[in-house]
């Protein structure tokens, strides 16, 4: 840890110690965890108005109104509107001219004598940065990784008060105040997964550049928004769905990448375990995709996020380099079916032996971990620019010693290869594209979906003079 990091009594300390803001603090499934420091370093009578910890369902309906779950964002954000309401309603004739009010909200699902799950749950912070500003408001989703309920409850108010703290302190440099949750923490003991920036104090601050540091930081290994660009918490998106999911770089998207994912959503779609059931597509960035020797560029995140948005597609940034830890981190949220889309050079890679020196089984390992439920490889067929050949999933040539280990996986469709596909997209590769749009040939614009190729011009996308659309 980092000498020069404080401890969350020294935050809790300086917190207390600040006239200038009062607030209130609602806490729900876990104790009053995060109220209780404030309580214990002395001084709390600056900083608290109120704590409440409305444990039953039906008082809390009664407060905060019905709601279909009560760890979840709905819940804490009518805790965080209702509280600010009585808080500044109450007090802000008193003291509102010198004082900047918050509360802090949290609901909890923790482990207990009933529940074994993984424990969970939502906090959040509305303040004012000056007083009678409009609020601002940060809002976060937890996971809470110990295995014993005391030391869960203990990770609660660590994390708690470093929220508290970077809103009062840090509201200015989001970055900082994202590294800062997890201060006096490990990674082995919570993951921040969701973080939402609003209000005035934010009104620069792109929640999606935020999700990505997030993984940047290792605060959590993968984090995901909609198309809409709302971010938004993996499990709710993707809990007992069939998901299909196409990793690449994006840069660009083109209409080979796109007639990948068509061709390998029509499979999915026949696939008995599939049929009936609703179906998730999402395309996946790994850091390594995004980055530029050890530098990510936000810019150019976005610009490929934005692509993939005007195509409706949820998008999923992680730092999971090889394709079974992916695969386990989809089966935290489902069993059910699980498709990825690929094309040959990935599944090339795949069943190469030296991706997989750091596990002590090795390649069957990792293909036991990748298999171990309902999942499939579809493969998108190659051709080769030297000879004119396609290379499919069942004629790839594989090294001597693993062909029947390819055998076996085609032979059991484990993995398969992709028949119904447009043959004018094989010459695409978007590297050839991308080279194309920052030398300024126009002919990329054949190579991407028309939609693409407008905001790819509009915006000036990944190097290219602002212009008109194609057809104009």
């Amino acid at each position: 840890m980092n000498q020069e990091t404080p401890d969350t009594r020294q935050k809790a300390v300086e917190i207390n110690l600040d006239p200038t803001k009062y607030g209130t603090f609602v806490e729900i499934g876990a104790g009053q965890e995060v109220a209780r420091w404030f309580f214990r370093v002395g001084g709390a009578s600056g900083t608290i108005a109120k704590t409440m910890s409305a444990y039953d369902m039906t008082v809390s309906d009664a407060i905060y109104g019905p709601c279909e779950r009560y760890v979840s964002q709905q819940r804490l954000q009518s805790m965080l509107d209702r509280e600010f309401g009585l808080l500044t309603e109450r007090l802000d004739q008193k003291r509102g001219e010198t004082t900047r009010f918050f509360v802090f909200a949290d609901t909890v699902a923790a482990r207990s004598f009933t529940r074994k799950d993984d424990a969970h749950g939502w906090l959040g912070i509305q303040f004012q940065t000056k007083p009678r500003e409009p609020p601002s408001q940060i809002v976060i989703h937890v996971r809470l990784l110990d295995k014993e309920n005391i030391q869960e409850q203990e990770a609660l108010g660590i994390v708690g008060v470093n929220l508290i703290h970077g809103a009062i302190h840090r509201f200015g440099d989001p970055a900082a105040l994202v590294d800062a949750l997890v201060d006096n923490l490990t990674s082995d003991r919570i993951e921040v997964d969701v973080i939402r920036f609003s209000g005035p104090a934010f009104r620069d601050v792109d929640n999606r550049v935020m999700a990505l540091h997030l993984v940047q930081k290792g605060l959590t290994k993968a984090a995901m928004f909609m198309a809409s660009g709302e971010v938004v918490q993996p499990a709710d998106v993707l809990y007992k769905k069939c998901i299909l999911v196409e990793r690449g770089s994006f840069r660009p998207v083109t209409n080979l990448t796109l007639d990948m994912l068509h061709s390998a959503q029509a499979r999915f779609v026949q696939e008995p375990d599939v049929q009936g059931n609703e179906i998730v597509v999402l395309m996946e960035m790994t850091l390594q995709t995004l980055s530029d020797g050890d530098q990510i560029d936000p810019r150019d995140f976005l610009d490929r996020v934005d692509i993939l948005s005007a195509l409706g597609k949820p998008v999923l940034i992680s730092n999971y380099l090889e394709f079974h830890r992916l695969a386990a981190y989809l089966f935290l949220f489902t069993k059910k079916m699980i498709g990825m889309a690929m094309g040959v050079p990935t599944l090339r890679e795949i069943l190469d032996e030296k991706y997989y020196t750091d596990l002590e089984g090795g390649i069957l390992e990792s293909f036991g971990r990748l298999f171990r439920n309902n999942l499939k490889l579809y493969v998108y067929p190659l051709l080769e620019p030297a000879t004119g050949a396609v290379i499919s999933a069942d004629n790839l040539r594989v090294n001597p010693n693993l062909r029947h280990l390819h055998a076996y996986l085609i032979e059991n469709r484990l993995i398969e290869g992709l028949r119904d596909i447009d043959s004018k997209c094989l010459p695409i590769f978007s590297r050839d594209v991308l080279a194309k749009i920052r030398a300024g040939d126009p002919t990329w614009q054949a190579a991407v979906p028309p939609q693409v190729a407008q905001i790819i011009q509009e915006r000036g996308l990944f190097h290219c003079k602002r212009g008109p659309g194609r057809g104009d």
